[in-house]
C-alpha cells in the first residue's frame, strides 16, 4: 500500500464516521423547518443536539487518534484521553471504563492507547463493556484492553490488517492497520487475544 492509499483509505473512515451524525443533523433541521407541531420540534430539537455533539466527539477524537494534533515530540495528558474516547463511546453501546493515571505520554503512545480502545469497541458487536488499564510509569507506557460482551471476537479481516497485512485492506479495516503502524512506530510489542467471550489487546 502506498502512502497515497493509506491516507485515501483514512480520509474515507473519517468521512463514514461522520455521514451518520451530520445526516441526522441536516434531518432534525429540515423538520424544525417545517414542523409546527410542538412535541415534532421538541423531538427534532433532540435530536439535532445529539447528532451534533456526536459528530464534535467525534471529531475531537480523530483530530488526535487520526491526525498530527500536536508538534513532534509533544506529551499528551491521559486524563484528557479518556474524555475524548467517553464522548466518542457515549450513548452507544460500549460502556468504558478508564483505570488510568493522570500521566503524561508521548503523542504516538497517547494515539496508539486511543486506537486499541477504539479497536477493542470494534470488538463488541452487540456491544458490553471495555476496560483500559495503564502503567504508572510514564517513562515506560504500558496499557492493557479488555473488552468484554456477547459475541466479542476478532474477525479475519481485522486481524490480518493488526498484523499489517495490507494487500486487501479497505476504508473499513485500515483503522487496524493504522493501529499496527503506531505501534511499529513506537515498538510497542502489541498483541490481541481473543478469549471466551472477551477480547484483549496489549501493549508495553
Amino acid at each position: 500500500m502506498t502512502d497515497i492509499e493509506f491516507a485515501a483509505l483514512m480520509v474515507s473512515r473519517v468521512c463514514h464516521d461522520l455521514v451518520g451524525p451530520l445526516g441526522a443533523l441536516v434531518n432534525g433541521m429540515e423538520v424544525l423547518e417545517d414542523e409546527r407541531d410542538p412535541a415534532m420540534r421538541a423531538d427534532a430539537i433532540k435530536l439535532v443536539t445529539m447528532s451534533a455533539d456526536q459528530a464534535l466527539a467525534r471529531i475531537q477524537f480523530m483530530r488526535i487518534a487520526f491526525g498530527a494534533a500536536g508538534s513532534a515530540g509533544a506529551e499528551l495528558d491521559l486524563g484528557e484521553i479518556g474524555r475524548l474516547i467517553t464522548g466518542l463511546l457515549e450513548g452507544g453501546k460500549v460502556q468504558l471504563v478508564w483505570n488510568v493515571p493522570r500521566l503524561y505520554w508521548g503523542k504516538d503512545w497517547a494515539k496508539l492507547v486511543m486506537n486499541a480502545t477504539l479497536l477493542a469497541a470494534d470488538c463488541l458487536p452487540r456491544g458490553g463493556i471495555v476496560t483500559v488499564e495503564a502503567g504508572s510509569d510514564p517513562a515506560a507506557p504500558s496499557f492493557k484492553i479488555r473488552a468484554e460482551g456477547l459475541n466479542a471476537r476478532v474477525t479475519e479481516d481485522v486481524d490480518r490488517a493488526f498484523r499489517g497485512e495490507a494487500l486487501n485492506v479497505d476504508a473499513r479495516h485500515v483503522q487496524p492497520f493504522l493501529t499496527h503502524k503506531l505501534s511499529r512506530t513506537v515498538n510497542a510489542a502489541m498483541t490481541i487475544t481473543p478469549l471466551d467471550g472477551a477480547v484483549e489487546l496489549a501493549a508495553g
